[in-house]
């Protein structure tokens, strides 16, 4: 049972994510967003080679900001919703390792990401078909939103196992979310010179949007800047070291003790 215990919870969350019709429900908005877009980008008249790419861009980006902040959401409530709910006991007598427990738990979390890049391809496809951005936009899209997504997943379950309430880590995480998003809304001259440069790299989400800018919309090759997700990497895998190595340490039904 131990040596598989984090599939048997990720099984059960996703049966609750899934099944219970909170994920069917949060995946019908995205897909309803996306299809607005889509079909603003496919009735526009006039509409030239590069504005059809930064159309694909656009719906890249929605995807993957819409995508990791469901993970973000579900990954929050994981352990103070348990808590709160009263069912986080029963959990913790079960016999597998608070380390596969989280485990289990963030694999849920990302599932919501990797369904609404399901759901993504068909209109990037769609939009992109005509000026040669499907193959860039759907590798862009899997390694950025992949990265974005394991490192806010994460961190909301880093947050959801030390915050002492619920509302507290849905806050945190949704506010720290809104802090890393906020540089991308800057304007371009804000973005020029060293400072401006080193901003964007060390923030995930500004890393992150520089990359798939490149190759969907400039047509690098995707190979070629990879070293602007080097802080989206560092994050991802750092966080989620944390998230399962550190933070069962603190998982008990009180939060921010030993358990």
């Amino acid at each position: 049972m131990e040596s598989r215990g984090w599939s048997v919870v990720a099984g059960r969350e996703l049966r609750d994510l899934w099944l219970g019709g909170r994920g069917l429900l949060l995946l019908f908005a995205f897909s309803v967003l996306a299809s607005v877009i889509t079909y603003v980008g496919a009735t526009s008249e006039g509409i030239n080679f590069l504005e059809k790419r930064e159309t694909v861009n656009l719906t890249l980006q929605v995807a993957v900001m819409f995508g990791a902040l469901l993970a973000l959401m579900v990954a929050a409530d994981a352990i103070s919703g348990e808590r709160e709910r009263g069912t986080l006991e029963s959990l913790l007598l079960t016999p597998v390792p608070r380390r596969q427990l989280l485990s289990g738990k963030l694999v849920a979390a990302l599932s919501v990401w990797f369904a609404a890049l399901a759901v993504t391809v068909p209109y990037v496809w769609f939009l992109g078909r005509d000026v040669g951005a499907v193959d860039d936009a759907v590798i862009a899209g899997l390694l950025v939103g992949s990265l974005v997504a394991v490192a806010l997943a994460a961190f909301g379950l880093i947050v959801s196992t030390l915050a002492s309430s619920n509302r507290v880590s849905l806050s945190v995480s949704l506010f720290v979310l809104l802090a890393l998003f906020a540089p991308t809304l800057l304007p371009g001259g804000a973005k020029q010179g060293w400072a401006g440069e080193l901003l964007q790299r060390v923030n995930p989400m500004t890393a992150a949007e520089h990359y798939m800018r490149n190759v969907v919309i400039s047509q690098y090759e995707w190979t070629r800047e990879l070293s602007w997700l080097i802080s989206p990497l560092v994050a991802a895998v750092g966080l989620t070291i944390v998230a399962v190595l550190l933070a069962p340490r603190f998982m008990s039904l009180r939060a921010g003790t030993e358990g």
